[in-house]
């Protein structure tokens, strides 16, 4: 039977649900926030610049084009996915970099480059990473709502050490200091700590190997216009500048929705991309919350923010060393993320990723002109920073410091500037703390540990995005949108509606 759904936020997680459902012959309407969709994939439009907000680390292109598919469409009609070769240039602290390759035995060569007796242990980290993605990556587009469910994998985590943290487990089979960060950052992609994200999360390394690292032409904006596109011909109705304030129930169901402007909408269910701690502490009444009450969301572990710069300059650096993603290390690894993730302190230093998307699509910049944007983690706000006094200084810092080893006259040549801090992903983007990735990846806090896609306070409400399985990352922000349309097909059919 066609239900009214209302899908609340427009992000990766939100269209992939309200696609989803409008193919399945819904009514849907989905309500955002902000002037234009995207979520944390917003794209700015700075003097002539194209600037992707967020993620720009496009792994695993099936599963968008499932979401195509599911509608009749091909993805290629909508948007166009270039792979990118290296993956990532990794920066030592002194300059040196090890290319992230697609073909093993061109990271054969770069391993060799710093230490060739790591070359066998290599074989041996990504064999064993090969059998965690074997056994874990069909869990990561299915629900996790009874413990049954995740006692039926800890046998599996138990045997493949994937309880281990991920620095711990690369330790084990690859011995050069900087190798040993190189083949460990992939948490930092998803807000976690290597030092304590289990192992079991270096399935991500597999996606890549499986299906590579790719760019979207015309930046992430682009695929939220294809997005766009699909959902408005499917017959879905979009309504920007449009902030819901509260999620109203009745007897465990959501029954409508009241918005910043006092209007208030009705829906038969409802799917909500926003972030899941903020959502149960600010939209829904305490009255609803058995669970999720105040005390229980303050004691999740949240993960780092963000402080990114975008910047486009009106000189190309084509004879630079950078590649189209950069991770530039720090000499203090271990040290470094420790001040950021447990003492939340704000360090002096920083490490840096650097994405340079017009070495691959000119299109997104003026002609002659180079687009960047520089990202450093930073504490989110349970730290005692002064963001409104400290964020200019901070921009200045990580600018000089890439003017000084990377970008030179980088000051003189920039003519497009803007940048985002922890006090943006509270206010703007609605993360609890400012938390640019919600609830950090722990082994306490995966699959059923995780707040659930079908809320356990209100039946007909779910949730898609970040704070929810699978967790933060495009790919699985994309699969918590196939949990939550089939739950809700599900759900229906087995209510016999």
């Amino acid at each position: 039977m066609k239900k009214t759904i209302a899908v609340i936020g427009g992000g990766f997680g939100g269209l992939a649900a309200a696609i989803r459902l409008a193919a399945q012959g819904h009514s849907v309407d989905l309500y955002e926030k902000r002037d234009k969709l995207g979520g944390r994939g917003y794209q700015y439009d700075i003097n002539g610049f194209k600037f992707d907000g967020g993620p720009t680390v496009i792994t695993a292109p099936y599963i968008f084009d499932e979401i195509f598919e599911a509608a009749g469409k091909q993805r290629e009609d909508y948007f166009k996915l270039v792979p990118l070769d290296p993956f990532y240039r990794i920066f030592d602290h002194q300059g040196n970099h090890f290319d992230y390759r697609h073909d093993h035995e061109q990271m054969l060569l770069e391993i060799d480059r710093w230490n060739p007796d790591d070359r066998p242990n290599y074989d041996r980290f990504v064999e064993h990473t090969r059998k965690i993605f074997s056994l874990f990556h069909p869990y990561t587009d299915k629900p996790f709502l009874g413990m049954p469910a995740m006692l039926r994998i800890m046998p599996a985590v138990i045997k493949l050490a994937g309880y281990m943290p991920t620095y711990a487990f690369v330790s084990r089979y690859i011995r050069h200091d900087f190798l040993r960060r190189v083949f460990s950052f992939h948490p930092l992609l998803i807000g976690g700590n290597p030092f304590d994200t289990p192992s079991l999360y270096t399935l991500i390394v597999q996606f890549e190997k499986e299906w590579g690292v790719h760019y979207a032409i015309g930046g992430t904006g682009a695929i939220v216009a294809g997005f766009e596109r699909l959902f408005i011909e499917l017959g879905g109705r979009i309504h920007l500048n449009s902030e819901v304030k509260e999620i109203l129930g009745e007897d465990r169901r959501v029954k409508s929705l009241r918005m910043a402007d006092g209007s208030v909408h009705n829906a038969d269910i409802v799917v909500c991309n926003g972030d899941v701690p903020f959502v149960y502490k600010h939209l829904i009444h305490k009255n609803f919350r058995k669970k999720y009450t105040d005390a229980r969301i303050d004691r999740f572990n949240f993960s780092t923010s963000l402080f990114v710069i975008y910047f486009g300059t009106k000189r190309r650096y084509l004879d630079s060393k950078l590649a189209h993603h950069n991770i530039i290390m720090n000499q203090r690894y271990k040290e470094l993320l420790k001040d950021l993730f447990k003492a939340r302190l704000l360090p002096d230093d920083f490490s840096l990723y650097l994405h340079m998307p017009t070495i691959t699509d000119p299109s997104i910049a003026p002609e002659g002109c180079e687009s960047f944007y520089v990202l450093s983690l930073v504490p989110n706000l349970k730290a005692n920073v002064d963001w409104q006094t400290l964020a200019e200084t901070y921009k200045a810092r990580v600018l000089d410091f890439l003017q000084d080893n990377y970008l030179p006259d980088l000051r003189q040549n920039i003519i497009a500037e803007h940048f985002i801090d922890p006090l943006h992903f509270q206010n703007t983007l609605n993360s609890y703390h400012g938390a640019a990735f919600s609830i950090k990846p722990t082994l306490l806090q995966s699959a059923f540990f995780r707040p659930h896609n079908r809320s356990e306070e209100l039946d007909n409400l779910y949730f898609v995005g970040a704070g929810t399985h699978p967790g933060a990352g495009v790919p699985a922000v994309l699969s918590s949108g196939k949990i939550a349309a089939n739950l809700i097909q599900s759900d229906l059919q087995q209510s016999g509606e």
